[in-house]
């Protein structure tokens, strides 16, 4: 009865590592607006997935191969980054290290970072999206709105009350209105810098003036 109980108590304690182990590994992210993606990511590209596979990208301190996930892309346009075209992003293997799992033959807006080798690579971490969900005033604002606001800071209000701390800062206000992260804000606005260095949220079907005083509607 003695060995049982010792044996159960050795597995419980096992299994209770395992899952201490599986939390320290699991993937948290803050979640961000996406101009904020935008103004803090290296690359930013509209691009289908051609391909898939698994590779490894050299090895670890231990010698231990480091796994990645490949995918092929064609590249359809550069919002941001290099001038010559991304042919392939790389992930971590699962969600549990941040790992991005994509579609095949599926075209996304996807926002990452540059290694010292030139190579694109994203995590969960990263804004990306189907192309065909991102509203048009997203889209739009990828060549004209949100680097226009990449000196102005993004505010996430996750209960009120809530309140920027400087003029040059937008309050986001999707969660504790709408109760979801891509919600209004997200969705239809950016945050610009107006001509007295202050930035307000901006929604409109054409530029804005460059002197613009007050948030405009379409």
């Amino acid at each position: 009865m003695t060995w049982t109980a010792n044996s159960c108590l050795v597995t419980l304690a096992i299994l209770f590592l395992w899952r201490v182990e599986e939390i320290a590994e699991a993937c948290s992210c803050s979640p961000v607006h996406p101009q904020q993606a935008f103004c803090n990511s290296d690359i930013v590209i509209r691009a289908k997935v051609v391909g898939e596979q698994d590779v490894d990208v050299g090895n670890d301190i231990y010698g231990n191969p480091i796994k990645r996930i490949k995918y092929d892309i064609k590249q359809i346009k550069m919002f941001k980054g290099p001038t010559q075209d991304t042919a392939a992003i790389y992930t971590a293997p699962t969600s549990a290290v941040c790992g991005v799992t994509l579609e095949n033959g599926k075209e996304y807006l996807i926002t990452g970072k540059l290694e010292t080798d030139g190579t694109m690579h994203i995590t969960l971490c990263d804004f990306i999206e189907p192309w065909d969900d991102l509203s048009a005033t997203q889209k739009k604002s990828l060549t004209q709105r949100y680097e226009m606001g990449c000196d102005c800071k993004i505010t996430r209000c996750t209960s009120i009350p809530c309140m920027i701390s400087g003029p040059a800062e937008c309050l986001w206000l999707d969660w504790v209105i709408e109760k979801v992260v891509n919600g209004n804000h997200a969705k239809h606005f950016a945050c610009i810098k107006r001509s007295d260095d202050s930035c307000a949220w901006y929604r409109g079907a054409a530029l804005p003036k460059k002197d613009f005083l007050d948030i405009e509607d379409p």
